[in-house]
């Protein structure tokens, strides 16, 4: 079999099958909690604060998941650099599920008081534990089993993914917010938070038949693995660490600006709710396709220019986006998200997989992978809905969010300049050269 060949091997697309539909199963669980976040927690659970700090207050919980992943890419990247990915892919599903069904379950403020919003912040935590340690073994599963010409677009393949999710959460709270608007914030948020549990069932059976890495058990039958990986990653990989985190930062902040901040604003300036959703859902499934056509470009490109470049145009493209949005009409905010998700986000988005995995040796990538991504999802991910609320407040307008997404931008292009190249033809060199730093 040519090294380069992904022709007869059932194995390896069972694999990316397992990924992509895992990645969806918890982009779903995770991302419907931020368009409920921007819909309904403010009313829901926050019904006793004024409207501007109840959406502040809600975005807050939405953070708290995110400013959690960073606790689940250490832990679950700990255990998947000693004993395997698969098995960790496996429970973080199941972690990802049961939060779920639970926050579909809590009552509101006016029901049980203080506790609702206590409940919803600890579900919150326990979703972002388990995304945290889902994205990087996602990723793993693809880019380690993939000959190295193909890691570019079989590593993306679990990336796009999430906007699958997306676009199951969209068109579930499409069908959901045609009810009456008391039937809506009383019970009808909730039935995408329920239903959630099929999905799991499914995406579980799915992944307990995949066969672990190849290149773990490389790693394993070397007895190579490391006692405490994230301290070895920062004792001899911690500038790289740093830059995959910067990197991040940038296509992070684009996408929780659009996707949460975006949302609410667009409301809040005359847009109906079933517009917004609309909107969403189109820019979700752009998304899917951007993805798949930037990942094909990661394959044939080195991963680093894409994503240099990606973190220019998202610069250069924000004020048109949001242009666009302040036009106040249904066609120019499908325009916006469609751009924002199908076409700007993938060219920073895609190159992560090949990419950040090529920053790394085997036995820490787990853990590299998940200190990068999830610390920079943390920080970037988890305050770009905050700081976007106080900017557009404090100037009346979204100058300041243009400023503040663009500088995320240019620091992505900066930090990818600094890291290591992921051209395919030299990877494969590259994992032989460092399997054993």
């Amino acid at each position: 079999m040519k090294e380069d060949s992904v022709k007869g091997q059932p194995a390896l697309w069972r694999v990316c099958t397992a990924a992509v539909v895992g990645s969806a199963i918890e982009g779903f669980d995770f991302l419907a909690y931020g368009t409920a976040s921007a819909l309904v927690f403010g009313k829901v659970f926050f019904s006793n604060l004024d409207p501007v700090t109840a959406s502040i207050a809600s975005f807050g919980t939405f953070a708290t998941g995110l400013l959690a992943r960073p606790f689940g890419g250490l832990i679950f990247g700990h255990y998947g650099d000693r004993i395997g990915r698969k098995h960790m892919l496996s429970l973080s599903l199941v972690m990802m599920g049961l939060a779920t069904v639970g926050l579909g379950l809590v009552p509101s403020y006016a029901a049980i008081g203080l506790w609702a919003p206590l409940l919803l912040v600890l579900l919150r935590i326990v979703q972002g534990i388990a995304f945290g340690g889902e994205f990087g073994g996602a990723i793993l599963m693809a880019v380690e089993h993939a000959p190295p010409k193909w890691k570019g677009i079989l590593g993306a393949l679990p990336l796009a993914g999430v906007p699958m999710g997306l676009v199951l959460s969209s068109s579930a709270f499409a069908l959901v917010t045609k009810l009456p608007e008391s039937s809506f914030l009383e019970w009808g948020w909730r039935l995408p938070f329920l239903a959630s549990v099929l999905l799991v069932v499914g995406g579980y059976y799915i992944r307990s038949a995949i066969p672990e890495s190849p290149e773990f058990l490389e790693v394993q039958k070397q007895s190579n693995t490391s006692k405490m990986p994230a301290l070895e990653l920062m004792r001899k990989h911690w500038k790289l660490t740093l830059f995959t985190i910067g990197n991040k930062l940038g296509e992070v902040t684009l996408y929780y600006t659009v996707t949460v901040f975006l949302i609410a604003y667009a409301i809040k300036i005359g847009y109906s709710r079933s517009d917004t959703i609309q909107a969403l859902l189109y820019g979700a499934m752009a998304q899917v396709t951007g993805m798949v056509i930037a990942g094909w470009f990661c394959s044939r490109f080195d991963g680093r220019n894409i994503a240099r470049i990606g973190g220019l145009v998202l610069a250069a493209a924000i004020p048109g986006l949001i242009a666009l949005i302040e036009s106040r009409s249904a066609f120019s905010l499908d325009l916006a998200m469609i751009l924002a998700l199908g076409v700007v986000h993938p060219m920073i988005y895609a190159p992560q997989a090949a990419f950040y995995s090529a920053q790394f040796p085997a036995h820490l990538r787990y853990s590299g992978l998940s200190v990068g991504i999830q610390f920079g999802a943390a920080i970037g991910g988890g305050l770009a809905p905050i700081v976007a609320t106080q900017l557009a407040a404090h100037y009346g307008n979204l100058s300041g969010v243009v400023y503040y997404v663009g500088a995320m931008g240019l620091l992505a292009t900066i930090c990818a300049s600094f890291m290591r190249r992921s051209e395919p033809k030299t990877q494969r060199e590259h994992e032989l050269a460092v399997v054993g730093s």
